[in-house]
């Protein structure tokens, strides 16, 4: 059943890790993703922080899907222009600290739980296909250091970031070639991006990603693409989802809002955005 394999990003929900673990538990959620803990990421809890987090989650009878690091949301090289994104409550820091917290990460991650930790493929550069040697031997190091400790690095398209779309995050994780190193694949970033999704964007991925994401977007009137409620947006979720089902995928599905109502709260944009999934669900009759 597709909603025992639903996660949804505590911080879209609630800055207020409790209430955000709280509201999971009540719209029948058994997995949730760590993002952020009461405004700090993840990536710089403290070992308290973690085994608060962790008696959090256990005590409510929950389980971690993945925690959604920053890690490699970075410059390659501080000296060429490049794009950036969100941070969520990180900061601008070097590849090299990166790669110092990549070990700390991974113990966060097994402390509470899970092997999977979303990591990035370097701020865009302005010729990405440039630098992809470049790209791949760094990742490859992250790699080889996650297999060394069996955890999985699950490489997101991120429109920001060099793997911004579904052929590149592909073609890095070939290149990579590490079982250490998967693509975690979200269409709503394909069409946030101004892709399609499906099945242009999913045929680049197929047989190399090990977790979705969830969101859904349009072209708003300022020609800027914005997140909205799943169903609302030009995501084709449903023959998404469908074809994700027909093909054999038994891994989670995060929910992954990014839309807060006008006047309104971030959870009440994951209420409608999971009214949304819902609605999409029974028509394709997928619950």
């Amino acid at each position: 059943m597709i909603l025992d394999r639903l996660s949804v990003l505590t911080d879209e929900v609630s800055d207020r890790f409790a209430e955000a673990l709280d509201w999971a538990v009540k719209n029948g959620f058994k997995h949730v993703e760590v993002r952020m803990v009461d405004g700090v990421n993840v990536s710089n809890l403290d070992d308290a922080q973690v085994d608060r987090a962790k008696g959090e989650v256990e005590k409510r009878g929950l389980s971690v899907s993945a925690i959604a690091s920053p890690l490699f949301k970075c410059a390659l090289d501080p000296a060429r222009p490049v794009q950036s994104g969100d941070l969520f409550g990180n900061k601008e820091e070097p590849l090299e600290t990166h790669f110092a917290k990549l070990p700390r990460a991974m113990k966060i991650a097994r402390r509470l739980g899970t092997r999977k930790i979303r990591v990035f493929s370097f701020w865009r550069e302005k010729e990405p296909e440039r630098y992809l040697p470049d790209i791949v031997r760094h990742l490859k190091k992250a790699a080889e250091a996650a297999r060394a400790e069996d955890v999985l690095l699950l490489q997101e398209n991120e429109t920001a970031c060099n793997g911004g779309y579904a052929a590149e995050v592909a073609e890095i994780v070939r290149q990579v070639d590490s079982p250490a190193m998967r693509v975690l694949w979200d269409p709503g970033n394909e069409n946030y991006g101004g892709r399609s999704a499906y099945p242009e964007g999913y045929a680049h991925v197929k047989g190399l990603f090990e977790h979705v994401h969830l969101k859904d977007s349009v072209m708003g009137a300022d020609g800027k693409p914005q997140c909205v409620p799943i169903g609302e947006g030009k995501t084709p979720l449903r023959d998404q989802i469908e074809a994700l089902e027909r093909d054999g995928y038994k891994g989670l599905y995060t929910l992954e809002t990014r839309y807060t109502p006008p006047g309104g709260t971030p959870m009440q944009g994951t209420e409608a955005t999971l009214a949304g999934l819902k609605k999409l669900l029974r028509e394709g009759k997928l619950l």
